[in-house]
């Protein structure tokens, strides 16, 4: 046994795709097991009949994805990709100032990154509760307020959309800064140095070097917030009191109380190819302009 067990080491050793593809199998099956076969089963879900008391019945129908597009749904799609662009952008103009403070904060570098990432040590749950407990009537930001008498009354701040956008910003803004951090942290200042010595201004410098090499963190920092943010059902559930109806929110509802899985499932899979379509067209658009437009 010992003999068979050398034999297939000293093959795998010897034959590298043999190896590489030992290496990878693990991975793969795990992709497949939990992300690719429940990726099918809601495809063929969505393609069914919905069943009297829920789940589905046997048969074909486009009929679920014909109903997302009627105009109240379109208009839960519309308000979902403008919160997730406006989201993306206050965590890019907010992320952006930290991540270039960091790759230039020497000493300090470790201990600014640990602030960074401490939140995830922390379920994104307790967050969300633990900014209830900020902007409610009775809340901190109200009693302080009152304290210094800056209000005669507390203000709404829970359940609004800005309460929305705070929770949504709070809970993706890392996911910006540590991607552009990554691409800063390792700008060759060399290049910023010729650029002095050439004359150009700080903010030509950074307009013409400094931005323009941070782009692939960027970008990444871009797609890390607004995909996330496109399915977030959570914190408008919370800190909205589902007023604001966002398409994770519909989805969420379709699989739980209405009990709709064939509805949901399209729906998913219409986001899905909506977010793969853009994403595809702006790294196609990226990469043309790279070239030059040829």
């Amino acid at each position: 046994m010992a003999g068979v067990r050398e034999r297939a080491l000293a093959w795998l050793y010897h034959r590298p795709t043999a190896k590489v593809w030992s290496l990878l199998s693990p991975g793969i099956l795990w992709l497949l097991l939990f992300f690719l076969v429940p990726l099918l089963i809601m495809f063929a879900y969505s393609l069914m009949p919905r069943g009297t008391y829920g789940g589905v019945e046997a048969g074909f129908t486009l009929e679920h994805y014909r109903r997302f597009f009627e105009k109240i749904y379109l208009a839960i799609l519309s308000r979902t990709f403008f919160v997730s662009l406006l989201c993306t952008t206050i965590c890019l103009l907010l992320g952006y100032p930290v991540a270039y403070v960091i790759a230039r904060s020497g000493k300090w570098k470790s201990l600014l990154m640990f602030l960074v990432v401490l939140p995830f040590w922390t379920s994104f749950l307790v967050r969300t509760f633990a900014m209830i407990f900020l902007m409610r009537d009775t809340g901190l930001i109200n009693s302080v307020l009152l304290k210094l008498g800056l209000i005669s009354h507390p203000i709404a701040i829970l359940y609004t959309p800005f309460a929305v956008m705070t929770g949504l910003v709070y809970g993706f803004l890392p996911f910006m800064i540590l991607p552009i951090y990554a691409s800063l942290e390792k700008l060759d200042l060399s290049l910023l140095e010729a650029a002095e010595v050439l004359g150009a201004r700080p903010v030509a410098r950074f307009w013409r070097v400094t931005l323009p090499l941070s782009l692939p963190g960027l970008v990444a920092g871009c797609l890390l917030v607004f995909i996330p943010a496109l399915g977030s059902f959570l914190t408008s559930d919370l800190l909205g009191g589902a007023k604001e109806m966002m398409i994770g929110n519909l989805v969420q509802n379709q699989f739980a109380s209405a009990r709709n899985w064939p509805f949901g499932s399209a729906a998913s899979f219409i986001v899905m190819a909506l977010v793969l379509l853009a994403v595809v067209t702006y790294l196609r658009v990226k990469d043309r302009a790279a070239d030059g437009g040829r």
